[in-house]
């Protein structure tokens, strides 16, 4: 097809843990010389597409990997019997987001996804299940929408909707 250019993305899946691995693929895409032109990140790969975003190269990823290796649970998911209260006492989440929006605003290096280096697009859920992909506004609210999992954080008001993590 002339006249048609083609665009490389990244894709950050969800999954906690995965999002360690996916640093190191950062690292070896990174070592063989890819490039995205833009990233798409969901729940944890959020988080890291919104990173690398904002320090699309090597020493980012470098600097990502810090991050990572310094993250304790309690850094994201701190579960204490007072959280375990908020669950009997009827309240609809879990975990309180605090800790999780500070890591949030300590490490991207931005304040709106539109600001990044290369565009990011994060991806989250309304409550109908409807995947809603968001690409401009106030970044950490965008990522803890994308990273609110049910019943462990409650869900995020982006405009008019309430979302959550996941895919439908």
């Amino acid at each position: 097809m002339s006249g048609v250019s083609q665009k490389t993305a990244f894709v950050f899946a969800g999954g906690g843990s995965l999002g360690a691995v996916q640093v190191g693929t950062l690292r070896e895409l990174m070592r063989h010389g890819l490039d995205a032109d833009f990233v798409v990140g969901s729940s944890v790969g959020a988080l890291n597409a919104a990173y690398f975003a904002g320090t699309p190269n090597a020493a980012g990823v470098s600097k990502l990997e810090q991050i990572w290796c310094g993250l304790r649970r309690n850094d994201v998911l701190p579960v204490t019997l007072r959280s375990l209260m908020r669950i009997i006492s009827g309240r609809d989440h879990l975990i309180d987001p605090s800790n999780l929006r500070l890591l949030i605003q300590r490490h991207i290096p931005f304040l709106n996804l539109q600001d990044a280096a290369i565009p990011v697009h994060v991806i989250a859920t309304n409550l109908g299940g409807v995947a809603i992909y968001l690409s401009a506004g106030p970044a950490v609210e965008r990522i803890l929408a994308s990273s609110a999992i049910p019943a462990a954080f409650p869900p995020v008001r982006i405009d008019d909707q309430f979302l959550i993590g996941g895919l439908p």
